[in-house]
């Protein structure tokens, strides 16, 4: 017996849909701006001079990368209590969220720093800049234009990443898709609607992200 897709009861609910995807874009935008910080400071020290900085680093994105998302989120949401932090959920989530960015975003950053030529830096040191300020003013922000398309990438991983926040509860767009096929059977037509949100918005995020990387020329 064939299969008719029915998308009534989806359409119906459809303003649950646009809510979840509305939660996962707020998640993986607080997450990848907390995740920045985390990147620029962990990727500043990966290359600076102290030695047990390094050492730091290094551990953290070999042991962040190397654990599953979902896990850290089941850790941060689950563990963190038994120590005495509580966090709500949505807390919990953009704070693993965070931690998991930060680690790839080191990288990026890490990529970017040794990507930015040496004869700037010295320009910048000759005319009385300290390092701090050469950092700041003049590395910063030909690496963060350098590494736009990764971090852009890192970006679009993180908001399909938010979806594993259905495991603790949080009403995003894969927890509504979900309910909704839960409560009407219409497994099909549930996800094909699920999967054209994801897609759209992820295609909206690579078209804004192309045009920033268009008015900013590399250097």
């Amino acid at each position: 017996m064939g299969y008719t897709l029915q998308f009534g009861a989806i359409w119906a609910s459809f303003d649950k849909l646009m809510s979840g995807l509305a939660i996962g874009l707020g998640l993986a935008i607080a997450a990848v701006a907390i995740g920045t910080c985390f990147g620029l400071l962990a990727a500043f020290a990966s290359v600076g001079l102290s030695r047990i900085g390094r050492m730091i680093v290094t551990c953290y994105v070999m042991v962040i990368r190397n654990l599953p998302l979902l896990v850290l989120v089941l850790l941060v949401y689950f563990a963190l209590p038994q120590a005495g932090i509580r966090l709500d959920k949505y807390e919990s989530f953009i704070g693993a969220l965070a931690l998991y960015s930060g680690a790839y975003l080191t990288e990026v950053f890490r990529a970017g720093l040794t990507a930015v030529p040496k004869g700037v830096v010295e320009a910048a040191r000759a005319i009385g800049l300290t390092r701090i300020q050469t950092n700041v003013f003049v590395t910063a922000p030909i690496m963060l234009r350098n590494a736009l398309p990764s971090l852009g990438n890192t970006f679009i991983g993180m908001f399909k990443d938010s979806s594993i926040a259905a495991a603790i509860a949080i009403p995003e767009l894969t927890f509504q898709a979900r309910k909704i096929n839960v409560d009407t059977f219409r497994v099909v037509e549930t996800w094909i609607v699920a999967s054209g949100l994801y897609i759209a918005a992820c295609f909206a995020i690579a078209s804004l992200l192309r045009r920033l990387e268009r008015r900013f020329p590399k250097f």
